[in-house]
C-alpha cells in the first residue's frame, strides 16, 4: 500500500492519496477511513472485489481502469453534497478530454460520462449526517474505462473505453493525479463563484440538451424535451408545454 502521490505530475495541495492493491471497494474503505479523517483523501484500488454503482449495479474496475474515490468533509448540506456529482463530471470531462477529442465526450445527467454514446465514466455519491445539518463527510466514487469496457453488463449505454475508442493509453495512476487537479480546481471555482458557474461548465457539455429523452423513476416515465438542470441540480423536461421538475430518475435517448 501506498499513502504519497505517485510522480505522475503536480497533486493538488491539502489532498491525501492512498493506493491499495485490493479492497472489496474503494467506497466502503472510505466510509471505514471517514471518521478519522483530517484532509481530503483519494482512495485508489488497483483490484476491487465487491463494487458496487449506482443502484445496487455491479462496478467493475482492474484490469488497467481507474476505481477511485474521494472522500471528505465538505461542511455542505445534503443537498449541496449532492451536487458535487456535476463537479465531478466537469472534472472527469476535463481529464479525459486530454486523451481524446473533447468534442466525442458529453455528459449524462445524473452522473455518467458518454464517450462517443457509450458510457466510459460513472459516479457515486454517498455521505452520512448524524446531528445537525451539515453531512459528516461524504464519498465520490468514480469508475472509467481506460484500457478496457466491461461486456457482461446489461445497461442502455454500451460500456466503451477510452483505449478502445482510440484515446491515448493512460494509466490509472497518472489519470488519478490528472482528475485530482481538475477538482480541485472545480472545488475552487465553487468556493469563488457558487453553483452557478459549476451549472453552467457542465450544461456546456450536456448530452442531448435541447432534444428529447425520457426520465425513468421508481415509479414511472416521462419524455419531454431536455431544457436545462436547475440550481439545485434537477432535471428539467419541457413536456406538452409545461416545465416538470426531476429530482431523481434514469435518464434514456
Amino acid at each position: 500500500m501506498s499513502t504519497e502521490p505517485l510522480p505522475h505530475g503536480l497533486w493538488p495541495e491539502g489532498y491525501a492519496l492512498v493506493v491499495l492493491d485490493e479492497v472489496d471497494s474503494t467506497m466502503a474503505e472510505a466510509r471505514r477511513r471517514a471518521p478519522a479523517l483530517d484532509r481530503p483523501t483519494w482512495i485508489m484500488a488497483r483490484r476491487q472485489s465487491n463494487a458496487k454503482g449506482r443502484r445496487g449495479r455491479t462496478w467493475l474496475g482492474g484490469d488497467g481502469n481507474l476505481a477511485a474515490t474521494l472522500v471528505y468533509k465538505p461542511w455542505c448540506t445534503p443537498a449541496q453534497a449532492a451536487n458535487r456529482s456535476f463537479m465531478v463530471a466537469n472534472a472527469l470531462f476535463e481529464s479525459l478530454a486530454l486523451y481524446i477529442d473533447r468534442s466525442a465526450l458529453s455528459l449524462k445527467w445524473p452522473n455518467d460520462v458518454l464517450l462517443n454514446g457509450g458510457k466510459v465514466a460513472g459516479i457515486l455519491l454517498e455521505s452520512a449526517s448524524s446531528t445537525g445539518p451539515l453531512v459528516d463527510w461524504l464519498s465520490i466514487g468514480i469508475g472509467v474505462n481506460l484500457s478496457k469496457a466491461p461486456h457482461d453488463l446489461r445497461t442502455e449505454f454500451a460500456p466503451v473505453s477510452l483505449a478502445g475508442e482510440g484515446g491515448e493509453v493512460v494509466a490509472p495512476e497518472e489519470f488519478l493525479h490528472v482528475l485530482a487537479g481538475h477538482f480541485a480546481t472545480q472545488e475552487l471555482k465553487l468556493g469563488t463563484w457558487g453553483f452557478p458557474r459549476i451549472r453552467e461548465d457542465w450544461l456546456a457539455n450536456a448530452a442531448r440538451l435541447g432534444e428529447i429523452v425520457t426520465a425513468r423513476t421508481a415509479t414511472r416515465e416521462i419524455t419531454g424535451v431536455f431544457e436545462t438542470v436547475d440550481q439545485a441540480g434537477n432535471l428539467i423536461l419541457r413536456v406538452e408545454g409545461r416545465e416538470v421538475l426531476i429530482p431523481a430518475a434514469d435518464v434514456y435517448f
